[in-house]
């Protein structure tokens, strides 16, 4: 999983941190709420760690912010444990509540059935279309123009991540990690392989190009979101 951390104890981050790092999660670690909103714009996570008492904006009204817009599931820590802090969490949009201190392997145990509640909400959205361009996600095919397109299973599961997150720049380290399952290695190039292969399928014969390389920093579908 990639997950963002979001919180004002550096202490707690870190130890978090190393503790999902030792079970092959990455981490990103932000403390405040306005950070927060503004790394989940610019990348993309499996989950959200979110305490309630941020600096500035509290984890409630970084609930409210998302409302409304696409963003990774978020689970609030807090030590406001009360049953109407709970209640008013999850009301917000949060999908689990949990009190400091807190088990870490309850902890672990809960964002694994987060993430995988999140995915199979994916695989209900069957079909997924940007511009002319469709994907059936249970037929894993693919057309654009109305063209059917052959691609393989690799292509398939590339074009499904960029299209669940259009206008966001998909880092190599994540399409590495999301495809094949790999810890990122910086001197291959596979994924500079494929997504060329990719992009000549998909945009071979059409004037607009929906593909977009950023060089040294990752792919995109269509324009990238200003910021």
């Amino acid at each position: 999983m990639r997950v963002l951390v979001v919180d004002d104890d550096s202490t707690l981050c870190q130890w978090l941190s190393e503790k999902l790092h030792a079970h092959g999660h990455s981490c990103r670690l932000v403390h405040d709420g306005a950070l927060a909103l503004e790394a989940i714009e610019q990348e993309v996570y499996d989950v959200v760690l979110l305490d309630r008492m941020l600096p500035g904006m509290d984890g409630f009204s970084v609930l409210r912010a998302l409302q409304g817009r696409q963003h990774p599931p978020v689970m609030l820590l807090s030590a406001l444990d009360r049953d109407i802090d709970r209640v008013m969490g999850l009301e917000l949009g949060a999908e689990d509540y949990m009190g400091k201190p807190f088990n870490m392997n309850e902890l672990r145990l809960r964002l694994d059935i987060i993430v995988g509640r999140d995915k199979r909400r994916s695989e209900h959205s069957q079909v997924l279309t940007f511009a002319d361009l469709k994907v059936d996600c249970l037929q894993r095919s693919a057309w654009r123009g109305g063209k059917r397109i052959d691609l393989t299973d690799k292509e398939i599961k590339l074009l499904m991540l960029l299209m669940e997150h259009p206008g966001k720049v998909l880092s190599r380290t994540l399409l590495l990690e999301r495809v094949w399952g790999y810890q990122f290695d910086p001197q291959t190039n596979l994924i500079d392989v494929h997504l060329s292969k990719l992009r000549a399928k998909i945009d071979k014969g059409f004037s607009l190009p929906l593909i977009r390389t950023l060089r040294s920093v990752g792919y995109c579908l269509g324009e990238v979101e200003k910021r």
